[in-house]
């Protein structure tokens, strides 16, 4: 996604008034995904293709190809293996894996196969084929150094029964900026603002969107002058809250992936998720002891 995009252009003349859809159609080959950003991928495909049918997304969607890349090093931010997004079988074009002296190629769609038409490439041995399993299996989940403390698949209950711990959110947000980096980092966070603007002295304009993010001040302000997460620590909840929580029970996807980029961000080191969870799963238990 752009960070600015015009969606459509208008123009207005003395017998008609036109308004044209703006796309931009491109093929586009992406090189070097990372298993939990085609994960990511997969979950903005279902909220913009399948639920939103939105076009622009639509069009780049189909006109790109996604060649991902197994891991070989992790940040020491991410825990992408606690949240079960390390490796895939699916969301990509191709699939590289590093095996040292020469690349193995997992074909996952049609339009990967016939990219791969014009390469030097042979198929793989069964040695090889079970080397990419080993590392799959075996290498990938111990590059992390973070973990989730308790199966992702409690998160949503978890989150759920902590809305109102404000005692909680209150404390964890208390440095919080508000900077909205946590956001615009994020590969699943999807919000974005829309303006219309006219040209100057011409009776013609667009409309553009743009990245937003529910970190932000203004975010949640409506007409009327009324801010309905005006305190940093409801902005803060919200997103935890719809990573863990909303999203979920909506399209049925935990929306972090794990990849740590919101903490390696955050210059006031309060957005771990990782950090968020393991905390409330930990409170939970003191509770209930």
């Amino acid at each position: 996604m752009p960070q600015r995009e015009t969606i459509l252009e208008y123009r207005e003349t003395e017998e008609n008034f036109e308004m044209r859809a703006k796309a931009e159609p491109e093929g586009k080959v992406i090189v070097g995904i990372h298993p939990y950003d085609l994960f990511a991928i997969e979950q903005l495909d279902k909220i913009f293709i399948d639920t939103l049918r939105d076009e622009p997304y639509r069009q780049k969607r189909e006109n790109s190809l996604l060649i991902g890349v197994n891991m070989q090093d992790a940040s020491e931010t991410a825990f992408a293996a606690s949240m079960g997004t390390a490796t895939t079988d699916t969301g990509y074009d191709l699939m590289l894996t590093d095996l040292g002296d020469r690349f193995a190629v997992n074909i996952g769609t049609l339009e990967g196969k016939e990219f791969l038409n014009s390469a030097d490439v042979r198929k793989a041995s069964a040695a090889e084929i079970q080397e990419v399993e080993r590392i799959e299996d075996e290498v990938v989940p111990d590059l992390f150094e973070k973990e989730l403390e308790f199966s992702p698949a409690l998160l949503p209950t978890i989150l759920e029964e902590n809305y109102d711990n404000m005692d909680f959110w209150e404390d964890y947000s208390e440095n919080c900026l508000s900077c909205g980096t946590c956001n615009m980092v994020c590969p699943t966070c999807y919000c974005f603002s829309v303006d219309m603007s006219r040209d100057l002295g011409e009776n013609s304009g667009r409309e553009t969107r743009r990245w937003d993010g529910c970190l932000l001040e203004d975010f949640a302000s409506v007409a009327g002058d009324e801010n309905f997460r005006e305190e940093v620590a409801q902005r803060h909840r919200h997103r935890f809250m719809r990573k863990g929580w909303y999203i979920y029970e909506r399209y049925g996807d935990i929306a972090c992936i794990g990849c740590g980029r919101c903490t390696s961000g955050c210059v006031a080191d309060v957005a771990d998720p990782c950090d968020v969870y393991n905390k409330l799963h930990q409170e939970e238990q003191a509770h209930a002891q």
